[in-house]
This record gives C-alpha cells, structure tokens and sequence, in this order.
C-alpha cells in the first residue's frame, strides 16, 4: 500500500549566525516543499504553573531522496505546515524499495 502524499509541507534547516554579542541566534531556512502523509502518534501534556506543555508525536512519510540532497530530512531539522513546527528527531526508509522515508517528529505546543 502506497502512503497517501496528500499534506504540503516545508522543510527547514538550522542555520547558526552570529547575534552581535559574542553567541549565536539560530535562523531556520527553508530548503524546499514536501508532499507528505502524517499520523498522529502518542502524546503528552506536562503542566507547569503558568504554562502547559503538550507534545505529540507525529510520523511522517515523504518520497525518498537521495543522501545529501537538500530535500532529503535528516535529524535536527524541522518541518512546519504554517505555524506548527514538527522537530524531527530520526528519519528511516519506510519500504523495501526506498522510495519514502518515515520521519519520526514531535510537535510541541505550549497553552
């Protein structure tokens, strides 16, 4: 069964710059447009006094790129579809034939 690519998604690279003052800030860059299937994991919510955390973990399938292609996810960069932002936290082929990988990611909120 093939995965159902239905879901627009951009993929965002770290960028580390200077902030003027000795440290850095980090910039995220957009490195190009996706076509995605995401399903919705487990989630949690931790409360605090003021804040409360929730996180959700998402997995999402994209075809498969090439290693060292731009377009290809890898750990440590994000996807966002607007204003939410899914942290990847570990990409794998999802078939036999390498054709779609399956990101791991988790989206955190803060209410």
């Amino acid at each position: 069964m093939y995965p159902r690519l239905n879901r627009k998604i951009v993929l965002e690279g770290r960028v580390r710059t200077p902030d003027g003052a000795g440290g850095f800030s980090d910039v995220w860059t957009p490195l190009g447009t996706l076509w995605a299937e995401l399903k919705a994991g487990t989630g949690r919510e931790a409360g605090e006094d003021f804040a409360t955390l929730s996180r959700s973990g998402y997995r999402v399938i994209v075809r498969a790129a090439p290693y060292g292609a731009s377009s290809r996810p890898k750990a440590d960069q994000r996807f966002t579809i607007g204003d939410r932002v899914f942290t990847i936290l570990a990409v794998a082929e999802a078939d036999f034939d390498g054709r779609y990988l399956s990101c791991t990611t988790v989206e955190e909120v803060v209410t």
